[in-house]
């Protein structure tokens, strides 16, 4: 008995609190149990879940709460301090403050590697990483993290991204800062979407820790079948695909014909948004049922008609607060500003270092050189240029926060590059707003594979991986054994045509069959849950998958 409560309340790396495991829902059961107790004293309430969701992380991350808990301790007092400041310079400094202490936790873990490797290949060191926590975790839990090896925590760039985000909107005057310690901390670690978004803005969620708890009917439907969504996509689809196909073929594309890299390559871009979306689908469930409102996240990406379009549909928090906190402070579509050299400085910064070489300073310093004066001596293209600069340093950023390597730099930068091309596409094209079917049809697809070619950088586990893959489609293909494949692979490759035909489903359509759920008695909703949780675990073939974006 000593040692199941030990299980209960002591991190296990190997058995992470995530929401495909039977205990996650055994301890929301619980939460739920609890919270029908509370709810109706907000303070008592937001402490209770605050709790909550700080062992939350802990059961899923580790000791790497108290990082959480900085975050949470220092934004709370910038935000104040912001606030009462009488001055705007003041007040900038303060906002430097909270940027400079996220930005240099979210560095210090996510590219401790890419720097110490740079500094040992450039000046000839023999620096090493060593992380204290892992020795501490390790004596004090009995864990076995390897000391040598700097893991980020878990959601780390979610929830630094929500902190800057507060007191940038304190800041601009859009919300007052929290008064409870307590409340705040709930905000930053409400734990459906803490580890992996989406991203919540404080000026959306902090109003709604003072209202009252209210579900309608509609409202518990909705979010029972957000979660069986949710669970269908990543563990019926997603998993199954990986498992049985893409996992394989990328750990070796050279073992594989090209249509089966291909198939990999197509699978992956159904596999990451049934992974993700089914996430924020399970997140945003979770927290209706629970009185809060998470903001959608994915709007049926695949049925973008261009890359900019996409950009609007996928990841909808990320890209928003990019464009809000990045792309806009550099000028956006006015111009450049001081802060869009500061962003071509920091990705020199990261270019000199991922290539240990200084000769792209003079490189990089001829090209900006180089831009002032096409820009001086022909000022009607200042404006065009300086807008897709700031556009292409927005998706580098991007990039770069998803991992300190080449193959996210080049995926971010062919996604800036898209979205620059089609910005001049547009005003030339005679079918911008055409809205015949099969030039829509041919939009659609065009957008699917520019993105999913993209992706062999993002999935891609190295860069001599990815020439693999694209070598095997080019040159390599095997057309004469495509007919045995597709006997081979057909409960693959026709899950992943299912998945597919169920994403592009006009919109009415999924409509009629969610409310229809929705609108059914409790007792038929507890029949077609159990069901539908009967058959997606009995497809589980393996150890359950963790989601993809637990890594960022």
């Amino acid at each position: 008995m000593i040692e199941g409560l030990r299980n209960i309340f002591v991190f296990d790396q190997n058995n992470p609190l995530i929401f495909t495991r039977f205990f996650f829902w055994g301890f929301f059961a619980i939460v739920l149990a609890l919270y029908s107790i509370l709810y109706k004293h907000k303070s008592l309430r937001n402490l209770y879940l605050f709790l909550v969701s700080l062992f939350f992380y802990y059961k899923t991350g580790g000791l790497f709460f108290f990082i959480l808990l900085f975050s949470t301790l220092t934004d709370y007092g910038i935000g104040h301090a912001i606030y009462r400041s009488t001055n705007t310079l003041k007040k900038k400094l303060w906002v430097a403050l909270s940027i400079a202490l996220n930005l240099g936790v979210l560095a210090f873990f996510k590219y401790d590697y890419f720097f110490t490797e740079t500094i040992n290949t450039v000046f000839n060191t023999n620096l090493e990483v060593v992380t204290h926590a892992a020795k501490w975790s390790n004596a004090l839990f009995g864990t076995s993290f390897d000391l040598g090896k700097i893991l980020p925590p878990i959601g780390i760039s979610f929830f630094t991204f929500q902190t800057i985000s507060y007191s940038l909107d304190v800041y601009r005057g859009l919300v007052k800062p929290v008064k409870s310690i307590a409340d705040f901390g709930f905000y930053v670690s409400f734990f459906p979407q803490l580890v992996a978004g989406p991203i919540v803005r404080a000026a959306d969620f902090i109003p709604q820790l003072y209202k009252s708890y209210k579900l309608t009917h509609y409202e518990f439907g909705y979010g029972v079948y957000l979660i069986l969504k949710g669970l269908t996509k990543k563990m019926l689809i997603g998993d199954y695909l990986a498992i049985n196909l893409i996992d394989r073929v990328f750990a070796n594309p050279a073992s594989y014909s090209g249509f089966e890299n291909l198939s990999a390559l197509f699978g992956y871009s159904v596999q990451v948004y049934c992974d993700f979306s089914g996430y924020t689908d399970i997140a945003i469930g979770v927290a209706m049922l629970l009185g809060f409102y998470l903001p959608k996240n994915f709007n049926s990406p695949y049925k973008a008609k261009n890359v900019g379009d996409f950009w609007k549909r996928w990841h909808i928090s990320l890209s928003s607060w990019l464009k809000d906190y990045l792309y806009i402070p550099m000028g956006g579509n006015r111009g450049a500003s001081t802060f869009t050299y500061i962003s071509l400085g920091v990705v020199l910064v990261f270019v000199v270092l991922l290539t240990g070489k200084l000769l792209f300073i003079p490189i990089f310093v001829f090209f900006i050189g180089l831009i002032w004066i096409l820009t001086r001596f022909f000022p009607g293209i200042k404006l065009t240029v300086s807008t897709n600069i700031n556009l292409m340093m927005t998706m580098l950023l991007g990039g770069l926060w998803h991992g300190s390597s080449w193959m996210f730099v080049i995926w971010g930068g062919l996604n800036g590059l898209g979205l620059v091309v089609y910005k001049f596409w547009k005003r030339v094209s005679p079918y911008e707003h055409s809205n015949h079917w099969l030039i829509n049809t041919w939009r659609i697809a065009l957008t699917f594979t520019f993105i999913t070619f993209t992706r062999i950088w993002f999935r891609g586990e190295s860069m001599q991986g990815t020439y693999e893959l694209l070598s095997q489609v080019t040159g390599n293909f095997g057309w004469e054994a495509v007919p045995e494949m597709l006997t081979g692979y057909w409960k693959v490759l026709s899950l992943l045509v299912f998945g597919l035909v169920i994403h592009w489903l006009p919109d009415k359509v999924k409509c009629t069959y969610r409310d229809w759920f929705i609108n059914r008695p409790l007792y038929q909703k507890v029949f077609i849950a159990s069901a539908i949780i009967f058959v997606i675990y009995q497809s589980i073939s393996a150890e359950l998958t963790p989601f993809i974006y637990f890594q960022f």
